[in-house]
């Protein structure tokens, strides 16, 4: 059974049509990457997953266990959430989700303090967050969303901002989750080379669908030929 199945879904705003005709399913454990060009309803979508965006028209389901509740998301950070002034351990404490201010259980911090590790930032947690940099933030934002959740991860542009070796260190990190751990991901991207390396669905959305279905099939079609000649060859 899918976690999450979408139908005839139609996105947009006050009324405007962005995107169309969004049919999709996920199933545990799958890793799918959803591309398409700025404007293409990428992240309108993602908020609809969330039920922060009502859809214009169509249904939204989860199944195999799945709810709102237990979906980790990792937002794009804006300049004011870089400069929030609070600790790593309090940011990642947040992200459970029945936790407040100082009321946390034992399991919870227990949970935080695992997904600290986890990612690698057990050093940093007494740090103040806007001290740390673009990469260290976005591995304590990935811990946060790991507190919430160990079905499916909803990540938007995870590696915006990061240079090199930290976005391959970030695209490690959420590979591993994937694998080794189960975790479903599905992952905004605008990095068509990142999409095909790593993911093994592909969503190609426009006003549109172009395509939905596997990264091997993806390459097959014309768009997908088209745009991994921009964004760069699968390894």
């Amino acid at each position: 059974m899918a976690q999450l199945i979408c139908r005839d879904l139609t996105l947009g705003y006050e009324g405007k049509t962005v995107a169309e005709q969004i049919d999709f399913a996920v199933h545990k454990g799958d890793y799918l990457c959803i591309v398409g060009e700025n404007g293409s309803g990428k992240s309108t979508l993602i908020k609809a997953l969330l039920h922060l965006k009502k859809p214009l028209s169509g249904t939204i389901t989860f199944g195999d266990g799945l709810t709102q509740k237990k979906i980790g998301y990792l937002p794009q950070q804006t300049v004011i959430q870089r400069d929030f002034p609070a600790s790593v351990q309090e940011i990642v404490l947040s992200g459970c989700l029945s936790g407040l201010g100082p009321f946390y259980t034992k399991e919870q911090k227990a949970r935080a303090q695992m997904n600290i590790e986890k990612m690698g930032i057990a050093d940093l947690a007494k740090r103040c967050y806007r001290e740390l940099s673009g990469g260290q933030q976005q591995r304590v934002l990935l811990a946060r969303a790991l507190c919430a959740t160990r079905e499916l991860l909803l990540l938007d542009e995870p590696v915006t901002g990061l240079d090199p070796k930290v976005t391959l260190e970030m695209y490690d990190l959420i590979t591993l989750l994937n694998k080794e751990d189960g975790i479903t991901v599905i992952m905004v991207s605008h990095d068509i080379g990142a999409a095909v390396q790593y993911a093994d669905h592909i969503l190609h959305v426009s006003r549109k669908p172009l395509f939905f279905g596997t990264t091997e099939d993806y390459l097959k079609t014309s768009i997908g030929s088209a745009f991994t000649k921009k964004g760069g060859e699968r390894k």
